[in-house]
Parts: C-alpha cells; sequence; structure tokens
C-alpha cells in the first residue's frame, strides 16, 4: 500500500521543513514520526541523494511506507530512536554523529483521528482506545474507567491543561462504565459549564489529556530529544512540530538549554564552568494564514528549529 499524502494525512509546514532540512540532503535524515509519510516523500522528491529512516509506532503507518530504495520505515518507537537507528546503519550501540537531520511531528496523524475505531476522535463513535500502537500497555478506557478520582483529575488538568478537570471527573466517574468515545464526548461536554462551550468542543482537552497518558507522548518526546541530539553530526539539523504547549515548551526548553554557553555566575572574571554550547537555536515558524486556511489542523503547530554545534 503507497497511499498519497492527502489521503491520509496532510503534512504541516511541509515546505519549511524541507528547506530547513536543506543542509541533511546529502546525507541520511530521521523521520521519527512518519505518519502519513508526507514530509519524507517531499524530501525524497526534494533531495535525490538523500536517505531516509522513518519510524513510526503504528503498523498502519508503516504499511504506507513509500515505494523508494532510499527510505527505510521500520516500527518503533521515536523514543527509542537511538537503538533504530543505530541497527538500520549497522553501527554500534550508543555512537553519536550518526545522521545529518532529524524531523519530529508530533502529535497525531489525520488517518488516525478520522479512523473511528481508533478512538481518537470525539465526534465519531468507536471504542475508547487511543493506542498509536500495540507497544502502549494501557487503552484510554482503562484510565477512564478504572482511575480513582485523584488520578484521573490530575491526568486531566496536567495532560489537558483543562480548568474544569474536577468537574469533569467526577461526571465521568458517575457515568462509569462508559464504552464509547461520543458517550464519553457527551458527559464531559455536559460537566463543562455552557459559558464555557465556545470556541471548540469541550471535550478536546480531556481528549488530548487522556491521548497523552495512554501513550506517554511527554516522556517519549524528553527522551527522542536527547536521542535526535546525540545522533546528529556537527552541522546537522533538527526540526520538531508540536501542537500544543506541554510539546513545544519541551521542544523549547531543549534547545534553549542547549544552545548555553558559560552558566557561571555573573561577575566571574573568567569562564569557570567550561560550559560548551551543542545547539544553535534557530528558531521557531508558524503556518501562514494561507495554509491554516487549507488545513484547519495547522492553526496551533509550531516548528522548532536548531542545528548542531561542532565540539
Amino acid at each position: 500500500m503507497d497511499q498519497t499524502t492527502s489521503s491520509y494525512h496532510q503534512p504541516v509546514l511541509l515546505t519549511e521543513c524541507v528547506e530547513a532540512l536543506a543542509p541533511a540532503a546529502l546525507g541520511v535524515i530521521v523521520d521519527g514520526t512518519f505518519g502519513g509519510g508526507g514530509h519524507t516523500r517531499a524530501l525524497l522528491a526534494s533531495y535525490p541523494r538523500v536517505q531516509i529512516i522513518g519510524i513510526d509506532r503504528d503498523p498502519e503507518a508503516v504499511a504506507n511506507a513509500p515505494q523508494d530504495r532510499r527510505a527505510r520505515i521500520v516500527l518503533g518507537n521515536f523514543r527509542d530512536m537511538a537503538r533504530l537507528v543505530n541497527d538500520e546503519l549497522d553501527a554500534p550501540p550508543d555512537v553519536g554523529g550518526t545522521v545529518d537531520g532529524v524531523l519530529l511531528d508530533l502529535g497525531i496523524s489525520s488517518h488516525q483521528v478520522d479512523t473511528a475505531e481508533r478512538g481518537f476522535s470525539y465526534h465519531r463513535s468507536g471504542p475508547i482506545d487511543m493506542r498509536m500502537g500495540a507497544d502502549a500497555p494501557s487503552s484510554a478506557a482503562d484510565l477512564v474507567n478504572t482511575y480513582d478520582r485523584d488520578e484521573l483529575r490530575d491526568l486531566i488538568r496536567r495532560y489537558g491543561e483543562e480548568r474544569f478537570a474536577g468537574r469533569i471527573t467526577d461526571a465521568i466517574i458517575a457515568a462509569r462504565p462508559i464504552g464509547d468515545t461520543t458517550e464519553l464526548a457527551a458527559t464531559i461536554a455536559n460537566a463543562v459549564p455552557a459559558a464555557a462551550r465556545r470556541g471548540g468542543h469541550p471535550a478536546r482537552r480531556t481528549f488530548q489529556a487522556l491521548r497523552i497518558a495512554t501513550n506517554a507522548e511527554l516522556d517519549a518526546l524528553s527522551t527522542g530529544l536527547e536521542a535526535a541530539i546525540e545522533l546528529l553530526r556537527p552541522g546537522g539539523r533538527l526540526c520538531v512540530i508540536a501542537y500544543h504547549s506541554l510539546e513545544d515548551r519541551i521542544v523549547k526548553r531543549r534547545i534553549a538549554a542547549g544552545a548555553t554557553r558559560c552558566v557561571c555566575p555573573p561577575g566571574l572574571p573568567i569562564c569557570a564552568c567550561g560550559n560548551v554550547a551543542e545547539l544553535e537555536d534557530l528558531g521557531r515558524i508558524r503556518p501562514t494564514t494561507a495554509e491554516i486556511q487549507a488545513n484547519p489542523r495547522a492553526r496551533s503547530a509550531i516548528l522548532r528549529v536548531a542545528g548542531k554545534v561542532a565540539a
């Protein structure tokens, strides 16, 4: 199967990612979240000599791999990027500086959202699953129907940044067992005050929280970022697209930390810490108005770009 990009997922900030990864065009680029393959296909089309290692934890995404000898798509979680990439390159474990670019497009694909039986959508009836791959130990239904009040409230508040987390939790517990996504979405909506239901579906933040927790997404991001930076050669590029503040905050802080040089207290006549920057912060990019109009799911995206600095 080799579905077109538009039929599976419309990639966000496509031109911007291809341009940002131009310094890696003669080497190996890791697409750590292959998804619909839109970014990989654009890189292959733009750079004839590029080699792509794609990673995705979703077997359906891996089955959608392009028929191109320059691309190798493997099943796995990008948190295990170091091992997966070194296996593909036949490199010894824990050897850094083996690739020229890394791209991470976080979140979920349109295909996953639009497939009701995956359980990501609050608009379509399906099981409350939300697992991106078989490596997720539990479904979102397990969290919804078994967590105690404090656990569930804290999950919704932390990962959804939902101010009505307490009310929503109480409504969910009262409605248990909840069997499908539309029932869950209605339960959440009814718990939110009418005045707060404007500006998007009231279940959006809670569904986000359940999805993040089910797939341990923020832990994977922190681990995957470290692997990506370690794998990059000097002069290599890191591109990360985030869709909500929790993801973007992790990316922003890691790039800032990597770009920090001296951390000595102010007033010292010379540097005593010896800290050397490993990254150069190359800025952030937001979608254009035209892209958001063509693809509303791009509206919250932020692309951050960093370069690996020579030691």
